[in-house]
């Protein structure tokens, strides 16, 4: 039986970028839902949108962040399949049947991970990996296309959350995107949560699409790092990483990553970032660290590396 496909699309204005989106997706080789959430765009956003009687329009009454308007998509669909999709990403006609395609494989494939290009035709992302202080990097960035498929690097955890493909019925098992992360970071914790509960990730080469990158944070600026730090400062009491083995690991790489940030960017967004992540993090309840899909052999420096390679939008 043919699986349906939810695709989810959260927006908060960038009329021009959701247009673009929208006509690559009506492209799609195969049939789908596509269900906008308008997380109350500043813009005319919400008003074109339904100028679009074949999308399926769901507005939020307060611009509640990434998590909250993709859950919020996802609650509305009823496909086997949900593919959620920044309105920033330009897909390839075959790109959603390719994810469908990379889940098919074995019933307990829980994600998908496409290989997403940047303007450029260098890789943006080819999934997420994880070392043992729940740290996540995007995979292959900058690399091209024909180097990450004949080597694709460090172990692949989940999708990255520019476009990523769940199996519902692993989404129904572990519960959707936390919302106490407004944005980033909340895609590896979905990743971490269904690899912890015994769910893998497929890598789909040849799903294929164009990310742009920092279209709603900006790329690398004071708000992006902000959200970022928090994410992390989240997850690392979320996951109980500073009380574990790794937790000297961690306060090391922390120190490290926010003192080379006040250096290149001298302000002390990231800093604050996780100082806010980590109270907040005291909110939630305590995660699993028993997660196959971590890379243990993903070591110190090699982190510190990805770190520095990972500073983007």
């Amino acid at each position: 039986m043919t699986p349906t496909i939810d695709v989810v699309v959260p927006v908060h204005g960038k009329w021009e970028l959701t247009a673009a989106c929208l006509a690559a997706l009506a492209a799609q080789t195969v049939p789908h839902r596509v269900i906008v959430v308008d997380d109350a765009s500043p813009d005319d956003t919400l008003d074109r949108l339904r100028e679009h009687p074949e999308v399926q329009v769901e507005a939020l009454g307060s611009n509640r962040g990434f998590a909250a308007a993709c859950n919020h998509g996802i609650a509305a669909g009823d496909g086997d399949i949900v593919v959620l999709v920044n309105n920033d990403v330009t897909a390839d006609p075959r790109m959603l049947e390719e994810l469908v395609a990379a889940l098919g494989a074995h019933p307990r494939l829980g994600s998908a991970a496409p290989l997403l290009l940047r303007p450029d035709g260098r890789v943006d992302s080819y999934g997420l990996c994880a070392d043992v202080t729940m740290a996540g990097f995007v995979r292959g960035v900058g690399r091209t296309p024909e180097e990450v498929i004949a080597s694709p690097g460090h172990r692949l955890l989940g999708p990255y959350g520019a476009v990523a493909a769940f199996r519902r019925a692993a989404l129904d098992e572990v519960g959707l995107l936390d919302e106490g992360i407004f944005m980033y970071g909340e895609e590896l914790d979905l990743a971490l949560r269904l690899s912890a509960a015994g769910w893998g990730c497929a890598a789909a080469p040849d799903a294929r699409g164009v990310h742009l990158g920092g279209g709603t944070s900006g790329k690398a600026s004071a708000t992006q790092r902000r959200r970022a730090g928090f994410g992390r400062g989240y997850l690392l009491r979320a996951y109980g990483v500073l009380g574990s083995f790794a937790g000297a690991r961690a306060v090391i790489t922390e120190v490290i990553v926010c003192a080379g940030d006040l250096v290149l960017s001298r302000d002390l967004a990231s800093l604050r970032g996780r100082s806010s992540g980590w109270r907040a993090g005291a909110n939630t309840y305590r995660r699993s660290r028993s997660i196959p899909g971590v890379d243990r052999e993903l070591g110190f420096v090699a982190s510190l590396l990805l770190r520095v390679g990972d500073r983007r939008g």
